[in-house]
């Protein structure tokens, strides 16, 4: 047999990996890698961690892995430990000080690292360089803090790149969206990032008073115009003055406030409801709805001319099915602020749990997601979120049967376009009244549950309720519970 005819057998999966290059290898990977032991220590690192750090593999061999991080949340090593001891993968942002001092924004995926037995045997530490998001983040919202927008999936980056090009025109805009997809907090940050960001920001939901009520907050009134006007109101266009007014749900404005809006659109000024002076005003519109509004004009619902002024420009938000890639980075978010708020040491979910949520269809999106995660959180009494914790309309699923989506528009008899919304309920319990209507009602039976089983200890009871005591008394005040 020649040497082109000789047959080449596969190498067994211990001669392959006593052969692989590993240094070679996690050199290969996009991110910045850091191998920990069981006992937190380095094992290696590749060459995109030195890069950040500015320390070699060599260098930090043997170290302590959070001395060798310098981040604020690895300061006593405890979210690593709790990843060994938990077997979660936990993604959190923060930043790195690196040998020359600089400060690097990062986000961390810390992952436990197992054998073959399923033993965990320490951990790997993914970081990726979030400077330009951060950057970006900056522009986009001209201010720190927790209102800020999370994301990075694909969806969320295209609308971050279109979001400096709409805050530096006064043109009008429309944000289109399901519920629960942040439309709100989109419009606030175009305004933060505008020029108009050191005058007022003033925002009207359209579909919560009735028409006469309406005109009167948009537009404002004169004394006597009608009863009960005993003094003049400026209203919200005249207080927006030289900054933004955000009508949300503005496909519940009634049709002849929708001829006023246009006037008001088209020449800038406007009569106050019972005055005969013209009001001049500057400020910039920007719209929402979670509505068709085309349907809505087909059914003359909407003025055809009012929705092409309000449709100058548009942003259309994601749902968060179309954000997967955003779902565990929202999820490990809204633990912490509530864990913390809650003053809980609950390290991550089960994944049971994460399966079960990741097959429910969000219909009211990151907003649901939002009141899941703090419903789990105050019902949770262990260290980690397990199935039990969920509410009732993510439990009450069956595993393997695909749900459907929420509809895109039901159509009213009376051309209103609804969306169904699923709000989250209480577990059941055979031993207890059927659940409550809304978190209110629930949280008063969890405060009566644990003051009946601490004996009107309230000590005790806020302990049960993984609450401070000056926390149980203010919602005990709150509720009229004395």
């Amino acid at each position: 047999m020649s040497k082109s005819q000789k047959k080449i057998l596969p190498l067994p999966k211990d001669v392959f990996l006593s052969q692989l290059d590993f240094s070679s290898f996690i050199d290969s990977f996009p991110q910045g890698v850091l191998l920990l032991d069981s006992r937190r220590k380095v094992i290696t690192a590749n060459r995109i961690f030195e890069s950040f750090t500015g320390y070699t593999r060599e260098a930090i061999l043997g170290t302590q892995g959070e001395h060798v991080l310098r981040s604020s949340f690895t300061d006593d090593g405890n979210i690593i430990q709790k990843t060994i001891d938990g077997d979660e993968t936990v993604t959190i942002e923060g930043n790195i000080i690196n040998r020359n001092r600089k400060k690097i924004p990062i986000r961390f995926t810390i992952s436990p690292v197992s054998l073959e037995s399923g033993q965990v045997s320490g951990v790997a530490i993914f970081l990726e360089d979030i400077s330009l998001l951060k950057d970006l983040d900056e522009k986009i919202h001209g201010f720190p803090g927790k209102d800020k927008i999370l994301g990075h999936s694909q969806k969320m980056q295209e609308i971050f790149e279109l979001l400096p090009i709409v805050a530096r025109t006064d043109a009008t805009l429309l944000i289109l969206g399901e519920t629960g997809t942040g439309k709100d907090l989109i419009a606030e940050a175009i305004h933060k990032a505008s020029a108009r960001s050191r005058h007022p920001f003033v925002k009207v939901n359209c579909g919560a008073l009735p028409e006469s009520l309406l005109e009167s907050e948009l537009f404002g009134h004169v004394r006597g115009a009608f009863t009960g006007a005993n003094y003049d109101k400026p209203g919200m266009f005249r207080l927006a003055h030289g900054g933004t007014i955000f009508l949300t749900e503005i496909g519940d404005l009634p049709l002849p406030l929708q001829v006023k809006l246009l006037t008001v659109l088209d020449d800038k000024e406007f009569f106050p409801v019972g005055g005969s002076k013209k009001i001049k005003v500057d400020v910039r519109i920007i719209t929402a709805t979670h509505r068709n509004l085309r349907e809505l004009v087909k059914h003359n619902r909407f003025r055809e001319d009012l929705y092409y002024r309000l449709n100058v420009l548009r942003l259309q938000l994601p749902s968060l099915r179309e954000r997967e890639d955003d779902f565990r980075l929202l999820l490990d978010h809204f633990l912490r602020e509530f864990a913390a708020g809650l003053n809980k040491n609950i390290t991550g979910f089960s994944a049971e749990t994460i399966e079960k949520l990741a097959s429910y269809p969000f219909p009211g999106n990151v907003r649901e997601l939002r009141n899941i995660v703090e419903y789990a959180v105050n019902i949770c009494q262990g260290g980690s979120i397990e199935p039990d914790h969920l509410p009732d309309t993510v439990m009450s699923m069956t595993p393997g049967t695909p749900h459907p989506r929420p509809p895109e528009s039901n159509m009213t008899e009376h051309g209103n376009i609804e969306r169904t919304e699923i709000a989250p309920v209480p577990p059941r319990d055979a031993h207890h009244s059927p659940p409550p209507n809304g978190w209110e009602e629930m949280e008063k039976r969890m405060i009566l549950e644990a003051l009946a089983r601490t004996r009107g200890r309230r000590n005790e009871a806020a302990k049960l309720l993984g609450w401070g005591r000056s926390t149980l008394w203010r919602k005990i005040k709150r509720y009229d519970l004395n």
